[in-house]
């Protein structure tokens, strides 16, 4: 990055940074990655404006937590300096000021001393504030490494073709239907009617598809449960589950007649494994023995609505999968979103990336292409555009850059500006009529599905993968392909209900997966994820923001600048920073 890019990225902010500051960010692993750290820490409460008219090189070491030693401090400098005044100080000197001169520098190594041996003791006494620093280096959990992406991986060449590229009209034919999209068939008032039908709704959807089963064919209801039966075939929603004294799962469950309660031992590990995986609210099959207690069972299989293995369909293009844009953020990564929109124009790459970039015909953006306003606390701080409509006009702005012959598909995300509940409507054109004025932009639901040329992709953002994490203690982030498997096995995609993720009581449960798709898109971690499961391609499309300060606290490191690419039925992974 030149000189003038570096200090404008600042100057834009209202930062000026003095040499000696220009040449520590310089200096850093990534210039641009640490700029839009610093920015934000700048842009806190503990600088005012005055501090930004010029940022010296000690407030970026207070920044980021460097101790500048000032060099008398230095009991090798010290001795040296010393050694090298000798022979060049020629001139006489009183005895007393040269005895003064000598002693100062040993009165402060000696006063060092003490300090170094208080400070070893001091260590000795403290006592660790948590488990956490009892652990040894080697007891810290490794790093997950998706060997495929990992194997899928490329670097995005930096051999920039200078080229102006089509801006015309597209005659290309697009084989595009949008399957799924419920911005329009919201009726729910928020009455407890709603919710009854909601919940009703999810059972019927799920049980037509759990009955499809041969042990359930002829599953019974709670109410029909009578004395002669020995083994139960029961359909039914999970309502509580708890832990027994003994370490049993006893699963509290219910259909539209009635409550049974359900105990899993743990000494049938596969069994327990399955009930370990149980959150409130889903759907399952269970096979039970019947106990002399009529409201209670021991169960003997959990039936999952899960998914049959689907064909492989033939595509002669690209689709590529983007998420968590988050323009308008300070930690939006700019050069390296500008990098990627020079490569889907055929602009930058080597021969091989761009003939991939050739072959793209659709974009889908699984929601947060913005930051928005006021989804956290204190988010103001870390926005470089504080206006709606303004992040979505700076969208458009990207978006139109865009060769048109590529059919862009975005649904909304946590971040954006529509209503939080999901399922959520596309973004309404009032805040980002910018991007309605784009022709080759289509909006949608999240969650939605669309054909692309007979290629059916399932595009959802993924909040409900915040309650999955909590739930379910096998799960996490950075292994959201295990998490859509998981959902897929479920046939909802956000099961609980009334934790972290809101869900609107809609008369119609729109979260159930009817259909298995072709390929199923998520983001909101921040987090690249890749695995084929029977036939299914499962995306999670990553993130163009560095690390965040509330990722910091929850130890998330995200994956930046890593586009996933569907090309021709093989993932492909592209790296632009």
């Amino acid at each position: 990055m030149s000189t003038n890019k570096i200090l404008l990225k600042f100057a834009k902010k209202g930062i000026n940074l003095s040499p000696e500051a220009y040449d520590k960010v310089m200096k850093a692993d990534n210039p641009l990655d640490f700029a839009s750290t610093l920015i934000v820490k700048l842009k806190s409460d503990k600088f005012t404006s005055k501090d930004l008219v010029c940022v010296n090189g000690e407030t970026i070491d207070e920044i980021t937590g460097v101790k500048t030693v000032p060099e008398i401090d230095n009991q090798d400098t010290l001795i040296r300096s010393e050694e090298t005044e000798k022979p060049v100080d020629k001139t006489p000197q009183p005895p007393k000021e040269v005895s003064h001169t000598k002693s100062k520098p040993q009165k402060k190594v000696e006063d060092e001393k003490p300090k170094a041996v208080d400070s070893a003791k001091e260590a000795e006494v403290k006592k660790p504030d948590s488990i956490d620093d009892l652990k040894k280096e080697s007891d810290k959990p490794e790093h997950y490494v998706n060997e495929t992406i990992k194997k899928a991986s490329e670097t995005i060449k930096d051999t920039k073709i200078k080229f102006k590229r089509n801006e015309q009209k597209t005659n290309v034919e697009y084989d595009f239907e949008i399957i799924q999209d419920t911005s329009k068939k919201s009726y729910t008032s928020g009455e407890l009617e709603n919710l009854i039908s909601y919940f009703k709704s999810r059972y019927e959807k799920l049980a037509k598809i759990l009955s499809r089963r041969p042990e359930l064919r002829n599953y019974t209801k709670i109410a029909d449960i009578d004395d002669g039966m020995d083994s139960l075939s029961l359909i039914l929603m999970v309502r509580e589950i708890r832990t027994s004294k003994n370490g049993h799962k006893i699963v509290e469950f219910e259909d539209d007649t009635g409550n049974i309660s359900v105990l899993f031992s743990n000494k049938n590990d596969e069994l327990f494994a399955e009930a370990e995986k149980l959150v409130r609210d889903e759907v399952v099959g269970v096979i039970a023995n019947k106990s002399d207690d009529a409201g209670f069972a021991f169960g003997q299989q959990i039936i999952n609505p899960g998914v049959l293995s689907i064909p492989e369909k033939e595509m002669d293009f690209g689709i590529v999968f983007l998420s968590d844009v988050h323009i308008g953020s300070l930690t939006f990564l700019e050069d390296a979103f500008q990098r990627f929109i020079d490569w889907i124009n055929c602009e930058a790459g080597d021969e091989e990336q761009r003939r991939v970039a050739e072959d793209v015909k659709y974009l889908i953006i699984g929601g947060d292409i913005v930051d928005g306003i006021g989804v956290y606390p204190n988010q103001d701080k870390e926005l470089a555009i504080k206006d709606i409509t303004e992040q979505y006009n700076e969208a458009a702005r990207f978006l139109g850059n865009i060769r048109s012959d590529i059919k862009i598909i975005i649904a909304p995300g946590n971040h954006d500006a529509s209503r939080v509940a999901e399922p959520q409507p596309a973004v309404p054109e009032e805040y980002a009529k910018a991007l309605y004025e784009l022709d080759n932009v289509e909006f949608i639901s999240n969650p939605g599905v669309v054909s692309l040329d007979g290629i059916n992709v399932l595009i959802y953002h993924g909040r409900s993968f915040d309650d999955l994490v909590m739930a379910i203690k096998s799960f996490e982030y950075e292994k959201s392909d295990e998490i859509m498997i998981e959902l897929l096995q479920k046939r909802h995609l956000a099961p609980i209900y009334g934790e972290r993720t809101p869900l609107a009581s809609e008369l119609e449960d729109y979260l159930v997966i009817d259909e298995v798709p072709d390929v199923f898109h998520t983001g909101h971690i921040h987090i690249n994820s890749y695995k084929k499961y029977k036939g299914v391609h499962l995306i999670n499309s990553g993130t163009f923001q560095t690390q965040t300060e509330f990722q910091k606290i929850y130890n998330i490191n995200p994956t930046p600048a890593e586009v996933p690419i569907l090309h021709k039925g093989k993932y492909r992974h592209f790296k632009f920073l």
